[in-house]
């Protein structure tokens, strides 16, 4: 940021006999000196930004992201967060302080006008007289400093750009939050599928020690082998245990999500993972950065930290304020407006020796803003990777998905085979115990593999932005 002003003091101001022609001419000179002002330069993208994403879907992916899914229960789970959740509503209260402070900032820009009133009573004793008085007075006292080199006006931008970055952050924290809702309900749906599954392999498994057990009675099995399938269904009840727990902690993160108590019940129970729709249009990395919130955000504190530098260098020169008053006082309330005073006065201002300090705010707030910019070019960087991260990670996961069910396929022929030859006697129960291990831990895996999926779609809307209109939540309707 430069200023591009030349030196239009030296032999600019004509000389006068008057003082407030010297007043009014200086007054002229400074409206024609802050013409160029200082301004905020046109922000461009501090890094090279690639053309188009390595893939796309064919699916317009809408704001409210989850509306995609076509599931219910998600929608009405994110609902009652974005009205409930109270970190949420610290975000509106961050929201609204930056927005009070930047109508304080600009305040000074507009004249300030005070009234002042006084009565006074004063008792005193001459000569032995005792006597008392009394005076009022009224005043009107106005002021106003004429904006030269636009350091206010920096200051009412800067915050105003404040206020539009915590509008963003706003909206960030509403694409996070529900995108946290959405994570832990399907990881929720998940836990109760592997409690329906362990439900079924206790069965399946105790199926099998009742057979273990009557060829052990009929001295056709050792009685380790008995003991081995005992262990397996015992180790199915300790996962079981396990997995209760886990829903527990789940359900309890999801009420806390919604703004309610941990104990509180606020989803039914599903077991069923959905079948994902297509995959969303990705659009260009170009308008990743115009839709992401938090890419925004980071644009407005760049502006706001370019702004604040200006208004420290406006600040290195002279200051001129005008000042009016009107005061009128008498001993009584019917004479007031009988004697009155007008005052009107010009005050300059300009600063000579400050030991750095002005020099040294310059140095801090241009480097606040390099800070800024360098902010905003990671936070891209970040952004571009996240959509690239969860495009591979989806595309993988779905050729894991498919390895897993072959497998588990694979696995069941096994064991319809490997339990007839050992009906037959032709193979141990070893061979049993583990074609009967694998298939029921290839079940419990893709199960997993299908959460983690989901969870890659969730994290592929998230990264690819985007925003809606919020609803400002009741505790924060009477504020506005």
């Amino acid at each position: 940021m430069t200023i591009q002003c030349k030196n239009l003091y030296k032999d600019s101001v004509p000389s006068a006999r008057c003082p407030w022609t010297r007043v009014l001419a200086f007054a002229m000179l400074a409206a024609l000196i802050s013409g160029c002002s200082l301004a905020t330069q046109n922000l461009k993208t501090p890094l090279l930004v690639p053309a188009q994403f390595s893939e796309s879907g064919t699916s317009p992916l809408p704001d409210k992201w989850w509306k995609s899914f076509d599931d219910s229960v998600l929608s009405g789970l994110i609902d009652q967060a974005l009205a409930n959740n109270f970190s949420l509503k610290t975000a509106w209260d961050r929201l609204n302080q930056a927005e009070a402070l930047a109508r304080s900032a600009g305040a000074d820009l507009s004249p300030a006008l005070d009234a002042e009133a006084g009565i006074s009573r004063t008792r005193f004793r001459e000569a032995g007289q005792t006597s008392d008085s009394g005076s009022y007075a009224l005043g009107l006292a106005a002021s106003y400093e004429l904006d030269l080199w636009g350091r206010i006006r920096s200051s009412r931008d800067a915050a105003a750009f404040d206020a539009k970055a915590s509008t963003e952050d706003l909206q960030a924290a509403a694409l996070t939050l529900s995108a946290q809702v959405a994570g832990i309900w399907y990881q929720l749906v998940e836990q109760y599928g592997q409690l329906d599954m362990l439900d079924e392999q206790i069965v399946t498994n105790g199926h099998v020690l009742e057979l273990v057990t009557l060829q052990f009675r009929t001295g056709q099995v050792g009685i380790a082998d008995m003991l081995q399938q005992r262990q397996l269904v015992e180790a199915n009840r300790g996962e079981k245990a396990q997995v209760v727990a886990q829903v527990k902690v789940f359900e309890h993160q999801l009420a806390i999500l919604l703004g309610y108590s941990p104990q509180q019940s606020v989803a039914p129970r599903i077991s069923e993972l959905l079948d994902l729709p297509p995959m969303p249009q990705t659009g260009l990395p170009a308008e990743l950065i115009r839709r992401r919130p938090d890419i925004r955000s980071a644009y407005y504190a760049v502006l706001s930290a370019d702004s604040d530098l200006a208004r420290a260098i406006a600040d290195r020169f002279p200051r001129l304020s005008l000042t009016a008053g009107v005061d009128t006082s008498t001993e009584h309330t019917r004479d007031l407006f009988d004697n009155w005073l007008a005052t009107l006065a010009a005050n300059l201002v300009s600063p000579i020796i400050d030991g750095g300090l002005r020099r040294a705010e310059v140095d801090r707030t241009r480097a606040v803003a390099s800070e800024a910019l360098h902010n905003y070019g990671q936070i891209i960087l970040d952004a571009l990777g996240e959509v690239e991260d969860a495009l591979i990670q989806e595309q993988h996961q779905r050729d894991f998905i498919a390895s897993l069910d072959k497998q588990q396929q694979l696995a069941g022929q096994v064991i319809e085979r490997v339990r007839d030859r050992y009906l037959q006697g032709t193979v141990d129960y070893q061979r049993v115990l583990d074609a009967l291990l694998s298939q029921q831990t290839l079940q419990r895996s893709l199960l997993t593999a299908k959460l983690n999926l989901v969870q890659d779609r969730i994290d592929l809307c998230r990264a690819l932005g985007g925003g809606w209109a919020l609803e400002i939540p009741e505790q924060n309707q009477s504020d506005t």
